[in-house]
């Protein structure tokens, strides 16, 4: 027979239990903050203030002021000057700007045509958002044209989309894969690893030998690294065999890369297995680093459209820069020394975790 007394009494050890468990504890009410907050303050699709571009070879008051009034629509936030075509190309390559504006040279002569574009519209159309973004700007009046002729003309500017000229979502979606699964299964593997030997009292039998931390923990982190290429290169093969997804730039360049990624990650691993307890801690810190991650890194929504405190926090995360690299080199063909901006924050963020996780676990070990 079933005993109400006994439901309760395990129902009340449960309870202690969680009382006890800080972590699950600061879960229950955290996940909904967190989760909240993102969602609800960081998370826009209504993109702005994409970063964009410029080249007049008219230099005319009319093209002056045709950058001014696409900048003040707030689409767009103009920051380059570029002084060709070229240029301005290349910039958009190497992923500093979304949107570039050509200004040809005979601008004038276009201005007064009342159905020719007057300009051309460079957008890194990757990312389906962006490109539907930068769409409200081809209607954009220009000084000197009638009102009226607007309405049947066939807009200010030219739209000139790159890198992804059928639009297709997978292109943009499965590259940035490797670096989601990269983080999600470096980390949890990691993590989960060095506390289930310490759960089986290995470390322990460690500390007897010569073994410093830091070859400890470069020890544990080589495996993986090997691991995270075999996910890479799978990720590859049904990117490209399955979903037709090009790939421009040199896969010497994306795997060199994939190595400054994958250490980076690994040591956040390193550092969470010193602070959990038990293998389900391990779990549960890794899910809340990677939450952030996969919210803010640029992978599911456009980096422009959040806030700027949202951009700042999402500096520090190694996915960020790195779906940054792999779109640049995979989608755009861009060098990898084009993107040398990308890699040293990948490289200060493992310097940082790896000494933290040295010191924590001799820390432990004392």
């Amino acid at each position: 027979m079933i005993s109400l007394d006994r439901i309760i009494a395990i129902a009340s050890k449960e309870t202690l239990h969680l009382r006890r468990d800080r972590l699950t504890g600061g879960l229950i009410a955290g996940i909904p903050v967190v989760m909240t907050l993102l969602f609800g303050y960081a998370i826009n699709q209504d993109v702005r203030h994409l970063s964009a571009g410029y080249v007049d070879l008219a230099g005319t008051a009319a093209s002056r002021a045709l950058i001014a009034d696409a900048h003040a629509t707030q689409v767009i936030n103009v920051r380059y000057r570029a002084e060709s075509a070229a240029e301005l190309e290349a910039m958009l390559r190497r992923g500093e700007i979304s949107v570039g504006i050509l200004i040809p040279a005979n601008f004038e002569r276009r201005r007064l045509r009342e159905r020719a574009p007057v300009a051309q519209l460079l957008v890194d159309g990757s990312d389906p958002i962006v490109l539907s973004s930068a769409r409200g700007l081809v209607g954009l009046p220009v000084e000197g044209r009638h009102s009226a002729s607007l309405l049947t003309s066939e807009g200010t500017f030219a739209l000139r989309p790159f890198y992804n000229p059928e639009r297709r979502s997978v292109v943009f979606i499965v590259p940035g894969l490797t670096g989601v699964i990269l983080t999600l299964t470096m980390v949890l593997f990691t993590a989960i690893a060095i506390v289930r030997e310490r759960e089986r009292g290995n470390l322990e039998l460690l500390i007897t030998t010569p073994v410093r931390s830091v070859e400890l923990m470069g020890g544990k982190i080589i495996p993986y690294v090997v691991i995270g290429y075999l996910q890479v290169s799978l990720i590859l093969l049904l990117g490209v065999f399955l979903f037709d997804v090009p790939i421009k730039g040199s896969l010497l360049d994306f795997y060199v890369a994939v190595g400054f990624f994958v250490v980076s990650v690994l040591t956040l691993g390193l550092f969470i297995s010193t602070l959990a307890e038990s293998q389900f801690q391990a779990f549960q810190m890794t899910f809340i680093t990677f939450l952030p991650q996969l919210l803010l890194s640029g992978y599911m929504f456009p980096f422009e459209g959040m806030p700027k405190a949202a951009q700042w926090l999402a500096e520090i995360f190694p996915l960020t820069h790195f779906l940054r690299i792999v779109r640049g080199i995979l989608l755009r063909g861009a060098e990898l020394g084009e993107m040398w901006m990308e890699l040293w924050p990948l490289a200060i963020f493992f310097i940082v975790m790896m000494s933290l996780a040295v010191m924590r676990f001799r820390k432990r070990l004392g």
